[in-house]
């Protein structure tokens, strides 16, 4: 599925965004891909391709465009890969600077709002988009997706959140206390061996999208926190297959309904 990349203007810097469309003339629903810690790469584009075979735009924004690229971190010529990425986490100051400068600014619920309300005007200023906007996310990015939802919730009417993390803790900016303004129908997949989404934080995110009546659908697969892409070392693909079809079901269910 062919791409291309347009400059998303946000209050603070340029967002370079991935574009893809459908082949046709439309109109087509959208759908903004979250992504996880990692960012931007192949196997995220993948990803929004199939999700754009389906007939969606999908725009794969780079949340990290105020703060650089995490391969900044890494000594000069080093692979740009995401195993040797891995590394940043094995180092306690590269992973103190990784949390500092992308993780936890990109994960502020200013810089979501920041960065999301421009992509929402640049869809609705496309002529071959039209209806709800979709949302999904991945690790990081569930938690993106969700704020996203709670956020916007005039627009975005489906939002997808796999092997996501801190989505319903004691911090005041959690996804789980937005449930009260999210319209959209909710998908949240957690994994059996997956610390940032236990038991405790499942049941309590259930309670929440539950006393507010969202529409929604939460599961555990028997897989490792961040099983969806191929580039990573804990990648399933059985469980990557599932991630799509209940993706496909989750979109079109309420976006080409």
């Amino acid at each position: 599925m062919p791409s291309t990349t347009v400059d998303i203007q946000t209050k603070t810097s340029i967002c370079k965004t991935e574009i893809f469309t459908p082949a046709g003339n439309g109109p087509w629903p959208a759908v903004i891909v979250c992504f996880d810690a990692f960012g931007v790469r192949p196997a995220l584009s993948e990803i929004a391709a199939r999700i754009s075979s389906w007939g969606y735009v999908v725009a794969v924004p780079d949340f990290f465009h105020d703060a650089g690229s995490p391969f900044d971190l890494l000594p000069p010529g080093s692979k740009h890969d995401t195993h040797t990425l891995m590394g940043i986490f094995g180092d306690p100051d590269l992973r103190a600077k990784f949390m500092g400068n992308f993780m936890g600014p990109a994960l502020s619920y200013e810089h979501i709002e920041n960065d999301v309300a421009p992509l929402l005007d640049y869809f609705s200023k496309r002529s071959d988009v039209k209806g709800g906007i979709g949302t999904t996310g991945y690790c990081m990015g569930g938690f993106m997706s969700l704020t996203a939802a709670g956020t916007y919730p005039d627009r975005i009417v489906a939002a997808a959140s796999y092997h996501g993390g801190r989505l319903a803790t004691d911090a005041p900016d959690s996804p789980h206390l937005l449930a009260p303004k999210i319209r959209a129908r909710v998908y949240v997949a957690g994994a059996i061996e997956d610390s940032s989404f236990p038991d405790e934080m499942k049941a309590r995110l259930e309670a929440a999208l539950t006393a507010a009546d969202v529409d929604h659908t939460i599961e555990t697969y028997p897989a490792k926190h961040g099983w969806v892409f191929r580039d990573t070392p804990v990648y399933d693909a059985a469980a990557s297959e599932r991630h799509m079809q209940t993706l496909v079901a989750l979109l079109d269910g309420k976006l080409k309904a």
